[in-house]
C-alpha cells in the first residue's frame, strides 16, 4: 500500500464474464452460476431492508480519557428477526477515500440513517438472508477515538463490534447518548471481508481468536505492518505510518490524537529496526489464535501490499491447521471483483453459505489454489504451494563481470561478482537487456528450458557480500526471460481497464443501485517478466532489531526471503536471478552508493520448483 495508492486502496477490475445490465430502478436480477447457487436464495426484500446504526463501546479510551465508541452501519432483511449471519467490513476509508473501483463512500439521509453501503455485499447478500455491517474504525468517519495503524485501537474497535453482535459489548443508538441497543436479530456468526487496510483488520481480528468470527476473506491484506513499510531493514517506498493515520482521521481525531501520533513515529524508526511497536502489529506471529477459516486473495505483482504479506500469513496458518483457500492473480493491488467478477461472487457466496450458514456445499473440499497463469486464464491446484521441491541453486561466474550462470554448477574458489548501486535504476532497467553487462547489477541465468517449470512458494537467498561503504542495500529479483503477454500490472489500472458499461449484482435502490462499471484485462507484451523480488539492508545482517555500521571491504552474510508466487516458466524461456542495489520504486536509496562485491562461493538461492532447470 504505497501512500500514493492509499487513497485508491480500492481498485479496479475484472475478468471477462458477460454480465446482464438491468435498470437499477427495477432492481438487478440476481447474478450467479445456478449450478453453484443451490444455497441461500434471494428471497428477501432489499428495498424494505432495515437500515440502522449502532455505536459500540469498545472498552478503549482516547487520550483525553473519553470512552471510544465506533459506528457500525447495518443493513439486514426486515423479514428475519433472529439467526441472521453477518458479513462485516471494518474500514478507515468510508469517509476519506472510498471503497472499490468507483471510490464509493457511505451516504446518509437527513436523519443520519445509512443509505449507500459501499460495494456489492449488501446488494447481493442481504436478499439472501445476510446482514451487512460496515464499521468505521476508531478515529474515522462517525467513530471517535484515534487511528493507531493496525494496533489495539484499530483491531479493538472492529473486535468490539463482533463482541456486541454476540452480546458481550454494549451498543447505543447514538454516538453520545445512553439508550442501548442489542443485536437480538443475529446468529452471532460473523465473516469479515475487505481489501487492503480493511483486509488487514480482518487478519488482526482473527489473530485475537475472538469468539463468533467464523471466517475471514482478506484481499490484498497486510499480515505484518513492518513488512508493509520495511523489508529486512530496507526502507520501502510506502512513506511512514503516521502519514496514513493523518490521511484517514477525522478533524477531531487529528487535533486530539497527538500522543498517538508521537507513539507511531517513535515506534517506526526509519533505520529499519524491528521494534516492539512493529511486533504488536505482527499478526502472522499470532496465527495460533486463529480459529476462523481464511480465504486469501492477492495479486502476485502487488506493489502496494507486497506479496510477502500473504505468504508469511499463509504459512503460519498452515502450521496451525487453519482451513484456507487462496486466489493469486497477475494484477497489482486489485480486488477479485474487478478481475474475475462472476466466478468471485459465486465462490464467495458458497464460502459464506458454508461457514456462516452451515450449508454443506463442499466448498471446503475444493482446490485450495486458483492461480492466473496468463491474463484471464485460471488454473486450479490441490494445494499452495504446489508439490514443489526446494531446489538449491548455485551462482557461478562467466568471463564477463555482471553476467553469470544459475543452476547446479558450483562456482570456482574465489569467484566474485560486483556491481555499483545506482538508485536511478529499477528492476525493469536491470532486466531489459539480460545478456548485456551493466555495472549496476549482476544477472545469473539458467539455460533454455526444454520443459516448463513452476516456481510455487517462497524463494530464499543467502548473500555474502562486502560494501565499499559503511552501509549497503541488496535487491534480488527472479525473472522469467522469454516472450509472453502479461497483465499490465504497473499501468494506471494495475492490470485492468475500466469500461463504460455496468453490471448489476443483487438488488438495488436509487441510493444504492448495486451496479458497477465493468472492466477487462489490460495486457502488455514483454521479454522479461519479474516474478518475485526481495530486498535487504546489509546493516541488519545480524538482527532486524539493530542496524550495524559495516566495515568497508568486510564480507557479511545475510539470508532473506523473496516474495511468494506461483508462476510457470514456459519451455524455451530461461529463469534468471538478478542481484543489484537500490531497486528504484520499491525501496528508498541510502546515503551511500557503494560498490557491492558478492562472494559466490557463499551466496546461493533456494527456489521451490515443480520441474527442474537444465
Amino acid at each position: 500500500m504505497k501512500v500514493t495508492r492509499l487513497s485508491t486502496l480500492l481498485t479496479v477490475l475484472v475478468a471477462g464474464l458477460a454480465m446482464v445490465l438491468v435498470p437499477a430502478s427495477a432492481g438487478a436480477a440476481p447474478h450467479g452460476n445456478n449450478s453453484l447457487d443451490s444455497g441461500s436464495q434471494p428471497t428477501y426484500s432489499y428495498a424494505n431492508a432495515i437500515r440502522e446504526t449502532a455505536w459500540v463501546d469498545t472498552g478503549l479510551k482516547d487520550p483525553a480519557g473519553k470512552a471510544v465508541r465506533v459506528a457500525a452501519d447495518i443493513i439486514r432483511p426486515s423479514e428475519l428477526t433472529a439467526n441472521v449471519p453477518v458479513i462485516m467490513d471494518a474500514s478507515p476509508y468510508y469517509a476519506c477515500c472510498g471503497r472499490g473501483n468507483e471510490s464509493q463512500l457511505k451516504t446518509y439521509d437527513s436523519a443520519g440513517k445509512p443509505v449507500q453501503f459501499p460495494l456489492y455485499y449488501d446488494n447481493y447478500f442481504v436478499p439472501r438472508g445476510y446482514a451487512i455491517v460496515l464499521v468505521d474504525l476508531a478515529g474515522t468517519n462517525r467513530s471517535n477515538g484515534c487511528v493507531d495503524i493496525g494496533g489495539p485501537s484499530d483491531i479493538g474497535s472492529a473486535k468490539a463490534v463482533i463482541d456486541w453482535l454476540n452480546g458481550r459489548r454494549t451498543g447505543y443508538t447514538s454516538a453520545t447518548g445512553s439508550t442501548t441497543v442489542k443485536a437480538t436479530w443475529t446468529s452471532g456468526n460473523v465473516g469479515m471481508i475487505g481489501k487492503s487496510w480493511d483486509g488487514t483488520i480482518a487478519n488482526g481480528v482473527a489473530a485475537t481468536g475472538v469468539a463468533g468470527l467464523k471466517t475471514i476473506v482478506p484481499i490484498s491484506a497486510i499480515s505484518s505492518w513492518y513488512d508493509y513499510y520495511r523489508a529486512n531493514g530496507a526502507d520501502l517506498t510506502a512513506g511512514q505510518p503516521s502519514g496514513l493515520s493523518t490521511l484517514v482521521e477525522t478533524s477531531a481525531a487529528q487535533s486530539g490524537c497527538g500522543s498517538v501520533q508521537s507513539a507511531i513515529n517513535a515506534g517506526s524508526p526509519t533505520n529499519g529496526n524491528y521494534t516492539s511497536w512493529w511486533d504488536q502489529r505482527n499478526y502472522y506471529a499470532q496465527a495460533a489464535n486463529v480459529h476462523a477459516s481464511v480465504f486469501v486473495a492477492h495479486g502476485v505483482q502487488d506493489d502496494n501490499v507486497k506479496p510477502i504479506n500473504f505468504g508469511q500469513w499463509w504459512d503460519a496458518l498452515a502450521a496451525h491447521g487453519v482451513e484456507r483457500k487462496i486466489w493469486l492473480s497477475q494484477t497489482s493491488h486489485v480486488d477479485p471483483f474487478d478481475y474475475r467478477r462472476g466466478a468471485w461472487v459465486d465462490t464467495l457466496h458458497q464460502w459464506f453459505d458454508h461457514y456462516l450458514m452451515g450449508i454443506d456445499n463442499g466448498i471446503q473440499n475444493g482446490p485450495q489454489l486458483s492461480v492466473e497463469r496468463t491474463p484471464d486464464n485460471w488454473v486450479d491446484a490441490a494445494s499452495f504451494p504446489e508439490a514443489s521441491t526446494a531446489t538449491g541453486l548455485k551462482l557461478s561466474a562467466t568471463n564477463t563481470n555482471g553476467l553469470g550462470k544459475l543452476g547446479s554448477t558450483a562456482p570456482t574458489a574465489g569467484s566474485v561478482e560486483s556491481f555499483t548501486d545506482n538508485p536511478s535504476l529499477s528492476e525493469t532497467n536491470w532486466a531489459s537487456s539480460p545478456d548485456s553487462a551493466n555495472s549496476a547489477r549482476v544477472v545469473f541465468s539458467s539455460g533454455t528450458l526444454a520443459n516448463p517449470v513452476t516456481v510455487s512458494g517462497t524463494s530464499t537467498i543467502t548473500v555474502t557480500a562486502s560494501s565499499s561503504a559503511s552501509s549497503g542495500q541488496v535487491s534480488a529479483v527472479l525473472v522469467d526471460l522469454g516472450p509472453e503477454t502479461i497483465r499490465n500490472w504497473s499501468g494506471s489500472g494495475e492490470g485492468i481497464t475500466t469500461l463504460t458499461t455496468k453490471s448489476c449484482f443483487g438488488s438495488g435502490t436509487t441510493g444504492d443501485t448495486g451496479c458497477f462499471l465493468d472492466t477487462k484485462a489490460d495486457t502488455v507484451s514483454t521479454n522479461a517478466s519479474v516474478i518475485s523480488r526481495g530486498w535487504a539492508d546489509l546493516g541488519h545482517y545480524a538482527s532486524l532489531n539493530s542496524k550495524a555500521t559495516l566495515t568497508p571491504g568486510k564480507a557479511y552474510t545475510m539470508t532473506f526471503k523473496l516474495a511468494p508466487t506461483d508462476h510457470q516458466v514456459a519451455a524455451g524461456h530461461r529463469l534468471a536471478l538478478i542481484v543489484g542495489g537500490t531497486d528504484n520504486g520499491w525501496i528508498t536509496a541510502g546515503a551511500a552508493k557503494p560498490k557491492i562485491t558478492l562472494d559466490l562461493t557463499r551466496t546461493s538461492l533456494q527456489v521451490p520448483l515443480v520441474g527442474s532447470l537444465p
